[in-house]
């Protein structure tokens, strides 16, 4: 993880690819998504028929940030011809890319959003609320100031006024608040050990039975 960083910051981009915020925040034991970083048409196929059907495909670079509005995002494609079709429509797009992301299709009713942000005085603060298109609208977020425990996550996740969409769920299980408190605390350890890192959002985190997945994530770098 440290050559992840350290490669991006000589490179002075101001955050990290999906693929490279993915596997640094999988290190802090966040799961993440089935997935592969495809340089061609044919290997998007190959890796996308290995995933198994549906699948995204995502343009992926660090100076790409915002996809879904640049176009760069295609979702739900079920077939190799279909994921043909979305990997040259993101191509001809024209960004410089890395690559082109390959991931499996995660279905599920209930998003959430774990983060990081550094705070002038206290420091690293982890961040843990209602994700997905409602995280800006409802604001129900909880914050604790870094390094956290197993008993502050916990709070963390009965703080936020949603909290009931953590319980069983139009019929899906309730959801693994291990797993939760696992990726709180892996996630504020990063921020306490690496002062590279300015700050992670983790959004969607997506619900599959009851498994908390990170379908997206950004990692912002403190390169000034």
């Amino acid at each position: 993880m440290k050559e992840i960083l350290q490669r991006a910051i000589d490179k002075k981009q101001n955050a990290l690819s999906e693929y490279d915020s993915k596997r640094v925040v999988e290190s802090a034991g966040v799961a993440i998504t089935r997935e592969g970083l495809a340089g061609s048409r044919d290997e998007a196929i190959k890796i996308a028929e290995g995933l198994g059907f549906p699948v995204v495909l995502k343009g992926c670079s660090g100076n790409v940030t915002h996809k879904t509005e640049m176009g760069m995002v295609k979702l739900n494609l079920g077939s190799s011809d279909d994921v043909a079709r979305a990997y040259d429509d993101i191509i001809k797009a024209g960004m410089e890319l890395d690559g082109v992301l390959v991931q499996e299709m995660i279905a599920g009713d209930r998003e959430f959003v774990i983060g990081l942000t550094r705070d002038p005085q206290f420091g690293p603060c982890v961040m843990f609320g209602l994700g997905g298109i409602f995280t800006e609208v409802l604001n129900d977020v909880s914050f604790r100031v870094a390094p956290i425990s197993e008993i502050d996550a916990l709070e963390m996740i009965e703080e936020i006024k949603t909290r009931k969409l953590l319980d069983e769920f139009r019929g899906s299980p309730a959801v693994d608040k291990t797993a939760l408190v696992k990726a709180l605390v892996g996630i504020g350890k990063l921020g306490v050990e690496y002062d590279q890192i300015a700050e992670i959002d983790i959004n969607p985190v997506i619900i599959s039975g009851d498994k908390p997945i990170a379908v997206d994530a950004l990692v912002v770098l403190n390169n000034s």
